[in-house]
């Protein structure tokens, strides 16, 4: 294997130090979830311990970029040319993946050791590791065999983590996300297949060059759309998720409403860019169906008796307002200024309603946990013994709502300006009724919870910095709203 490293605009930067780094972030996460599979960790200090030197590559990564601007790896195997790229969207992302992904981690000693679930738990950690490791692989990746390869780790580890509890609805839930990932990856192939047979080429700036709008380019991303669409959760191929989350361990939820099918939607916007760029019936197509998954998800949240579906439909809803968004992102006759506003609007949103969605699930799974209660009748008085939860339930869901000064505020204000610039009203109405909705939803909750005519009833203390870790992540989402200026600065010429 030959490696050649490519710096753009660099005069500072060494070689050495960005080699290492990439190393750390691709393969660090799975070599420390392996040994922790053989000496699980039983606090979160050795967690912390072993995330730091991740983290702090991740960092690195972050300052070669600004220094350098551009990095590129390329290698060859086998005569075939890979390739790698950190530019200003991937940095962001794998920071974002890094610091849910250590929450979570950070989280799972104390989830495990109050919530009792059996000797399969130890494997957890190297499936965790796994995943990290597939994301960030995602993120960098710049070919078409890449982003499978990535993409493949990332689903066979998100299963593994939802089939580790034996319970049998679970295993129920998993079997059936399983065989949907095998089918969305089936359609994903199929259209590499057409795209390899067609053009000869899986790079995907070599692709943008040369691929021109017709039937096969239609056909793949038709093939490919769909895979990860599925993939992704998105309306109507979301009957999945609810029953996932419902008999998922907390830091599993977390991992994956946070990150996983982000990861999915990352590459649908990513590769339709190139397969669809003067897209018009598609993207719209896109946009009347995140108009329904906006309602839809809101009522079934509404409706709903189970915290934990709940939290799973709004994600439903949440994606909608993403999906909206894809009319503004693809096509021609999109001018400059509503396109930039649009992306750097679709991008925050999404990592915004990551750190928010990663810290609702585990205030949720505080409540069950500490109440034994997973319904929102059941979870009637709780303000008077877990008030922290509850403050960290209503901070991420700030950020949901998009109320100032958070992530979600910030984000929709970006995307309310590209749609009034563009006449878009139908799309500014769809995300003023999602807000409405997740309102109605999240405040149904907090009648319950502040209900104080229930019963007191017998509570589980929680271990230490349960709630201190949701925590960080709800206000790291208004921190993201706060200090929009950077990320967004970040995000210019952060496409393909």
């Amino acid at each position: 294997m030959i490696w050649r490293f490519g710096l753009f605009d660099s005069t500072f930067t060494p070689l050495a130090t960005t080699h290492w780094a990439l190393l750390t972030v691709l393969c660090l996460p799975l070599l420390m979830g392996l040994l922790a599979a053989l000496f699980p960790p039983k606090r979160a200090w050795p967690v912390l311990l072993a995330s730091a030197p991740i983290v702090a590559a991740g960092l690195m990564l972050l300052f070669a970029f600004n220094d350098a601007g551009l990095l590129r790896w390329q290698w060859a195997v086998a005569d075939i040319q890979l390739s790698l790229r950190l530019n200003g969207l991937s940095v962001l992302l794998l920071l974002t993946t890094q610091w849910i992904g250590v929450a979570a981690a950070l989280y799972t000693p104390g989830y495990l050791r109050l919530s009792d679930p059996g000797p399969m738990s130890r494997w957890l950690w190297p499936l965790m590791g796994t995943l990290i490791s597939a994301l960030s692989l995602m993120w960098l990746a710049t070919d078409l065999l890449t982003l499978y390869v990535a993409l493949e780790l990332m689903g066979l580890a998100a299963v593994g983590m939802l089939l580790l509890s034996g319970k049998a609805p679970a295993l129920k839930a998993g079997m059936r996300y399983l065989l949907l990932a095998l089918v969305g990856s089936l359609a994903y192939l199929l259209g590499v297949a057409l795209i390899l047979g067609h053009w000869g080429r899986l790079d995907l700036q070599g692709l943008a060059e040369i691929i021109e709008p017709g039937p096969v380019a239609w056909f793949a991303a038709a093939l490919m759309g769909a895979g990860l669409a599925l993939k992704a959760a998105l309306f109507p191929l979301h009957a999945w998720l609810s029953p996932v989350h419902e008999n998922a361990w907390t830091p599993v939820s977390a991992l994956h409403a946070g990150l996983v099918i982000k990861a999915s939607l990352f590459m649908l916007v990513l590769l339709w860019s190139i397969l669809l760029p003067d897209a018009f019936y598609a993207s719209r197509v896109i946009a009347w169906l995140g108009m329904l998954a906006i309602v839809w998800g809101g009522l079934l949240a509404w409706r709903t008796d189970s915290l934990k579906t709940l939290v799973a439909s709004s994600t439903v809803a949440q994606l909608g307002y993403l999906m909206v968004i894809f009319p503004l992102l693809l096509g021609a006759d999109v001018a400059p200024l509503p396109r930039a506003l649009a992306w750097e609007g679709f991008w925050l949103q999404l990592m915004g309603h990551a750190f928010a969605k990663a810290a609702m699930f585990m205030a949720a799974g505080n409540l069950i946990l500490a109440t034994g209660e997973s319904t929102l009748k059941g979870l009637a008085g709780t303000s008077r013994r877990l008030p922290l939860s509850l403050l960290v339930f209503g901070i991420a869901s700030i950020t949901l709502m998009g109320l100032p000064p958070s992530a979600g505020f910030t984000a929709k204000w970006l995307l309310f300006e590209a749609m009034i610039i563009t006449q878009q009203w139908w799309a500014v109405a769809a995300l003023l009724v999602g807000t409405l909705l997740t309102a109605a939803y999240i405040f149904r909750m907090f009648r319950y919870s502040f209900d104080e005519s229930a019963p007191r009833q017998r509570y589980q203390p929680l271990a230490s910095g349960m709630d201190l870790i949701a925590l960080t992540l709800a206000l790291a989402a208004f921190a993201l709203g706060l200090f929009a200026h950077y990320p967004l600065g970040l995000m210019h010429g952060g496409g393909v």
